[in-house]
């Protein structure tokens, strides 16, 4: 293993909510153990801020408190501090930028959880970024360069390639945010986005499938992230709008959010043991509005079963933190995966040990977001006829080739095994 200089600390920077300046909240020290976290004095003093009260990063793991805290059972990082981490492109990117043509072996190379924190973009998901000083801010962001030149870019961290300083700054900047494929960040029109590419290894139109699901999900009436798709060097470009920003005349402000996994406890070797079921206990305890909440998180649920969506793991759930209560951020990763077979099951457990992709495991496990079987099939039926009625029409606003649709559709989109378990008056 290969590892780079290790940071020994970090100051951790919070935007406060309906602020567009961050102050210090704490610091991050690496020991033996992992990562630890301790508030500044001056943070703890604003806790007496009737204007502009200090908030708790997240109050289960990190509350308001003096001295160090201790970590909970199983993590090295605190949850809500690794939410705001660079996943794996966001890492291969840093290593590409730290070890150049090596960037290709990340699979072989081990550099520090500071080393990520520090070394990635300071637009990153959420209201946090992290500093080596406690008194001196200074965002790490890139001048804007063209969808092109950012296409071009991932493509050559895919090949391990290193890249030009301008080009290397532009991607960097989007390095701290999460999931596996390539992407960065933009501005355009006083709005923030996601642009995620096409990859070298993509089968089919990958980021099209996920226009497609984004928009027949919205449809469906869920609360979804708007999309848009755009081209780049003559391919395709995902926009996704950014939700936990928010623009105002003296700046942007940020939200502060947290993952499911941080919601859990768990860290990524304990995802396996996430379930819509437990997300649901903690909805009806700590969310504002629980029962639309519920009802929500159950469509979302029902909407990956029915597009073939099995990727949807603890950090493809979020909310929003406000220092008092949480609430459910907009849908965002609906993107249907590849599948040869019609067996599946969703990332998440559905009920108890059951994770198996099929309609009759939602409705099972509808009385754990209030719901009864009779809501539950009612909302599963009135989805289904959204994506039969809808599916021409979005596919020609996405400019999906025959060839992709016919790949999508019965496989990913309404594969038969989802139904099976349904009386044959359900189907």
């Amino acid at each position: 293993m290969m590892t780079s200089d290790i940071y020994e600390e970090a100051y951790v920077w919070i935007w406060l909510p309906g602020k567009t300046e961050p102050v210090v909240a704490g610091k991050l020290e690496a020991d033996s153990a992992g990562l630890r976290f301790n508030y500044g004095k001056s943070y703890l003093a604003r806790a007496e801020d009737k204007m502009h009260p200090a908030i708790a990063i997240f109050d289960e793991e990190l509350p308001l408190q003096a001295g160090v805290i201790e970590l909970k059972d199983g993590l090295s990082i605190p949850g809500c501090i690794r939410d705001a981490a660079p996943d794996a492109w966001g890492r291969r990117v840093i290593i590409n930028k730290k070890l150049g043509t090596k960037g290709n072996r990340a699979a072989d190379i081990e550099l520090d959880e500071l080393t990520y924190l520090l070394e990635s973009g300071s637009d990153r998901i959420g209201a946090l970024d992290f500093q080596l000083s406690p008194t001196e801010y200074v965002p790490r962001r890139a001048s804007n360069v063209s969808l092109e030149e950012l296409m071009e870019s991932a493509k050559r961290v895919e090949q391990g390639v290193p890249l030009s300083p301008e080009l290397d700054q532009a991607l960097f900047h989007g390095s701290s945010i999460g999931g596996a494929r390539p992407k960065a960040l933009i501005e355009q029109d006083d709005t923030k986005y996601i642009a995620k590419f096409s990859s070298s290894a993509d089968l089919y139109s990958v980021v099209k499938a996920e226009f497609v699901a984004m928009r027949l999900a919205s449809l469906c009436g869920l609360n979804v992230a708007g999309v848009s798709l755009a081209k780049a060097a003559d391919k395709d470009v995902l926009l996704i709008e950014r939700f936990d920003r928010v623009k105002t005349e003296n700046g942007w402000q940020r939200k502060a959010m947290v993952s499911a996994l941080t919601l859990f406890g768990l860290d990524d070797m304990m995802a396996r043991y996430a379930s819509y079921e437990q997300l649901g206990e903690i909805m009806r305890k700590r969310f504002e509005d629980p029962k639309d909440t519920l009802r929500e998180l159950y469509g979302r649920l029902v909407f990956n079963i029915l597009c073939g969506n099995t990727d949807d793991h603890a950090r493809n759930h979020a909310a929003f933190w406000n220092g008092k209560s949480l609430s459910l951020t907009p849908a965002y990763d609906i993107c249907p995966q590849g599948r040869a077979v019609g067996e599946a099951t969703q990332a998440m457990l559905i009920q108890g040990k059951n994770r198996v992709s099929m309609i009759s495991s939602s409705i099972a496990a509808a009385h754990h977001f209030l719901l009864n079987k009779n809501e539950a099939f009612n909302i599963y039926q009135a989805q289904r006829q959204v994506i039969e009625e809808n599916w021409e029409n979005v596919c020609e606003e996405a400019s999906l080739s025959e060839v992709d649709r016919n790949l999508l559709w019965g496989r990913q989109f309404l594969n038969p095994f989802a139904f099976e378990g349904l009386g044959a008056d359900e189907n």
